[in-house]
Formats: structure tokens, sequence, C-alpha cells
């Protein structure tokens, strides 16, 4: 099957990304075929060693500085490996929060010891990272949160639950939301690092039953009397959490419109396939003027996206991706993504509604795209904010 062609963004056009991108497609390619991605599909969780192999190949962390183990590139090299994955299909496999999430709030917050400590491990596999910020009563609302963690001498007391976490069945390393001082509101919000392994009062609760993203282990997690030394905090002082959320929003908002635009590419690229070979009434559905005019639709909508992703990535690499902007990226590229994904389910007929379909799994993976990273609703809040 021959994936569609799509113009190249001029931050692309280089012989080491395009050596990169060569090299993720080979090592997804190998450790990652169909059968086995059917597997972590079926099992609902991503193998763990898969996170070692991936380290191996230098794929973790890989915009980390090379002294704390990491690559030494850039969020470009993260956007090859999110654009690799969605257009190869790889699904459930949270690297890129691993990467590009947790990893820069270590980076642009942690001091020289805990960077030191964490990132080599995260950047081999031998530690998980995720970010437990959703709550049962606490989503896009990150002020409402409840989880506190209460000074007791040198250590910190965390109690609360969080839900919905990405990568929440494997992480061995985990980024807490919580109040450090519940009267201050959003002043009043903390990072704090919590080791799995290293704490006691910690637990896992279901890894939960999703309408799609069947291989990404999203569980709750709970904290009662959970441990933690002082010095895991993120940050010099207390209170520091809600501004570290919102300066790092952007670029995972970012992310969002990216693996969006990816997943509109491999959903063309199949049905445009598919329609080329399936027979209706003596000719093939490709033949018929609405299926063209259809795809047309999508094509153009997929290649506005990826435009508009990639001048955002622009200004993120130039310190200029403000707020609003990624705001707009995730909630129109989401929002477009759910058009083109039900538009290419309806081409492919009663057997689009067959889960054994990769058009069925993409039409239900995307919708949560329109709801995590803060509900699109809220991103239309942002962007009004500045008119």
């Amino acid at each position: 099957m021959t994936a569609i062609t799509m113009p190249k963004a001029v931050w692309r056009d280089s012989e080491e990304l395009t050596m990169f991108e060569d090299s993720v497609r080979g090592f997804f390619t190998k450790e990652a075929p169909p059968e086995v991605c059917a597997k972590w599909r079926e099992n609902g969780i991503v193998d763990r060693d898969m996170w070692t192999k991936a380290g191996q190949a230098g794929l973790l962390c890989v915009s980390m500085p090379e002294e704390f183990g990491g690559g030494g590139g850039d969020f470009r090299h993260e956007a090859v490996i999110m654009d690799v994955m969605g257009t190869m299909g790889i699904d459930g496999f949270g690297l890129p929060l691993h990467n590009a999430i947790i990893a820069p709030y270590l980076k642009h917050y942690g001091s020289q010891e805990q960077k030191q400590k964490w990132l080599p491990k995260m950047a081999s596999g031998e530690l998980v990272g995720a970010i437990a910020m959703t709550e049962p009563s606490a989503g896009s609302d990150l002020q409402g949160i409840k989880t506190t963690a209460v000074k007791s001498g040198n250590h910190y007391v965390i109690n609360g639950s969080k839900t919905f976490i990405t990568n929440g069945a494997t992480a061995d390393l985990i980024i807490v939301v919580a109040k450090t001082d519940p009267t201050q509101g959003a002043k009043g919000t903390s990072l704090i690092v919590v080791e799995t392994k290293e704490v006691e009062g910690f637990r896992r609760g279901r890894n939960l039953d999703k309408v799609g993203q069947d291989a990404q282990d999203t569980s709750e997690l709970f904290f009662d009397d959970v441990r933690v030394p002082t010095s895991n905090l993120l940050g010099p002082v207390e209170g520091m959490g809600f501004i570290q959320l919102m300066e790092q929003l952007a670029s995972e908002r970012l992310q969002i419109g990216i693996q969006g635009v990816a997943s509109m590419e491999r959903a063309l690229t199949e049905t445009i396939a598919y329609v080329k070979e399936r027979k209706a009434f003596g000719k093939s559905i490709m033949d018929f003027q609405n299926t063209q005019f259809k795809l047309a639709e999508c094509k153009t909508k997929a290649t506005v996206a990826r435009a508009f992703c990639d001048r955002c990535v622009e200004l993120l690499m130039e310190g200029k991706l403000d707020p609003a902007t990624a705001s707009m990226a995730k909630y129109w590229v989401s929002d477009v993504e759910n058009e083109v994904m039900d538009e290419c389910l309806q081409l492919h007929g009663g057997w689009g509604y067959m889960n054994e379909m990769p058009i069925a799994r993409m039409w239900r993976d995307s919708r949560v795209q329109r709801i995590y990273g803060g509900a699109n609703e809220v991103m239309k809040v942002l962007i009004a904010r500045t008119l």
C-alpha cells in the first residue's frame, strides 16, 4: 500500500532528519509489525520490553541533552517520531508522552540532581514516565484538583486519586499534580515526582475500558499516605505547578495536532486503496464522482492541517508558539480529524464498521483527541480571551 504524498515542511527538509525518520521507521517495522500491535490491543497494554528496545535504539528522550543520556535533538525529532507512529499505525505506545511531555518537565524545572537521577533512566527505558493530572471530579479544570501533598519533616505525604492516566499501568516515574496549599487555589498547586517502586501506599486501579486506544494502558492511580522526599518537588519553591503546567500545555496541544494529521493521512491511504479495489454496480468505488469529491475534500483538510501544524512546529522552535495558537491546532485539527475519519469509514461501507478493519480502529481512536489535552470547548474559550 502506497502512502499518499503530502507537502514537506521546510524544517523537515534536512538530511539528518530524513535519516532519523528512516531509522524510526525501520525500528517500528521490525519491532511493531501488525501482528505485534494486534497483541498489544488484545492485552490492553504494550509489552514492557518495548520500552527497553526503544531506549536501546535511541528513540527515548531524543530531545533531551546528551549529558543526561538523551539524544541531543529537539522537538522536530519528537514530531518525526509522532508522525511515523501515526502513519504506520503504532497504536497505544505512549512514547510521545514519555519523550515530549514528561521529560521536558524534568528538563525545564528539575534541579541538576533530579535531571541526573531520572533522565538517563528514562532515556534507557528503565523508567517509564506519566503525569497524573486528571481526577474523577477534575478534568480540563486543573484548578479543581483535590489531591494533596502535605509537608511532614523532609517528606511530602500525598493523598488522592487520579484517573485517565496514560501509561498508568506501566509508569515507574509519575509527576503528580497536587495541592501543597489548598487555601491558595491555583497558586497552591505543585508538581511532585513519585517513583512508584520506591514508595508505599501507591496502587494502581483498573486499566480502563475505553471506546478506543485499545493498546494504551490508561489507568486509575491511588495515593494513600504516599511519602516522598521534599527534594522530589519540581521547581525551587512550592506553588509553581499551575504555571509550569500552563507553560508546557502549548507543546502538548500541538502534539495532539501532529498526531491528528498523521492519523488523517493514514486513513486516506487505507481508504484510497480500499475504494480502488472494492467494486459496486460494475465498477470500482473510486470511479464514482461522490467518492472522488469526498476524498478530495479529505485530502485538502489533511493538507491544510499539516501546513498549519508544521508552521506551529516552527513557532515552537523559535519560542513563539503562544497558547491561543496551540489551542487552535489542538481543537481545529482534532475536529477535522474526526470529520475525515467519519468520511473514510463511510466509504468503506459495512466493512468500515468492523473492528478488524484499520479504519474502524482509527475512527474510534480519534474520538478522544477532542477531549484530552483540554476539551475543545475549553480551547475555544482560551482563543476567545485573546480577541
